[in-house]
């Protein structure tokens, strides 16, 4: 006969055990969602909580409360307005680069000067 302080029989009686309960939970999980009476609340369930969230969102309107997908739809374009400013940010910030390089002021007065001497020399061969 075994003896049942035996460490490994132990082991395997709790192993068969705990073995037959998750396949007992298992099988009774699964007759409970196949049960035409649970879908059927699960589904309703779904159904009233539509309706009341459609009743929740036409009170808060009447109310003039955003609604949550009301605040969730001003996130995404504040979002996108703000994506689009940045983008407005660098591309002036490339132009004032652009710009401060033309506008040294050394390199200005030398093409003003080149503009000096083409305009005499042109005033000088218009005269001759």
């Amino acid at each position: 006969m075994p003896d049942p302080a035996d460490p490994d029989m132990s082991k395997d009686i709790l192993h068969r055990v705990r073995g037959a309960g998750e396949e007992t939970v298992g099988k009774m999980a699964k007759d409970v969602l196949s049960s035409p009476l649970v879908t059927g609340a699960a589904k309703r369930a779904m159904e009233v909580r539509e309706r009341a969230t459609q009743a929740q969102e036409v009170a808060m309107g009447a109310f003039n409360v955003p609604s949550a997908a009301d605040i969730e739809r001003l996130t995404r374009r504040v979002r996108n307005v703000s994506q689009r400013l940045e983008s407005i940010e660098d591309a002036v910030e490339r132009l004032d680069d652009r710009l401060s390089d033309l506008g040294d002021d050394t390199r200005l007065r030398d093409i003003a000067a080149q503009l000096d001497r083409i305009e005499q020399r042109l005033a000088g061969g218009e005269t001759a």
